[in-house]
């Protein structure tokens, strides 16, 4: 099998002879300018949504803040279940009370659990993130950080 040579996965070229390019002169006394400090500090996070001063940094790409919309649904599932305290000493006990403590294992609980789906549109593109929570203050948190990003892009 053969590659055409300016193929980059065929063989490699010969080295030249020459001496190698000079290397490109960097200053000490100027720090080059990564993407991260060149549009300001991170504001605020939600899920993997980096927010600063003019941009929201997603996995998808780079959005601009202003005039972005924001929206925020929640998703909530209450499970039924046997707490751990009453397993254990519903089997702890079964030998003390004949069998009595088992009835210990019809004590139930509600376990919330859920997601919280917040999207993101900024003129033709979106982004949605899905944060998962275990409580109503969770959902408060991500409620308040959106309404204040939603300020900061109606400025």
């Amino acid at each position: 099998m053969t590659f055409p040579p300016d193929e980059p996965w065929g063989t490699p070229a010969p080295a030249s002879p020459g001496p190698p390019p000079p290397a490109p002169a960097i200053s000490p006394s100027v720090p080059a300018a990564s993407p991260a400090s060149a549009d300001g500090p991170v504001i605020v996070q939600i899920a993997e949504i980096d927010i600063t001063s003019t941009l929201i940094r997603t996995p998808a790409g780079d959005f601009p803040l202003a005039g972005s919309q924001w929206q925020v649904n929640e998703f909530w599932v209450s499970q039924r279940r046997t707490p751990t305290w009453a397993k254990f000493v519903g089997f702890g006990a079964i030998c003390v009370t004949a069998g009595l403590s088992m009835l210990l294992l019809l004590v139930k609980e509600s376990a919330p659990q859920g997601t919280v789906q917040v999207t993101v549109t900024s003129g033709p593109r979106h982004y949605v993130a899905r944060v998962a929570v275990h409580d109503e203050d969770d959902v408060v948190t991500i409620n308040q950080q959106v309404n204040y990003v939603r300020s900061l892009a109606a400025l």
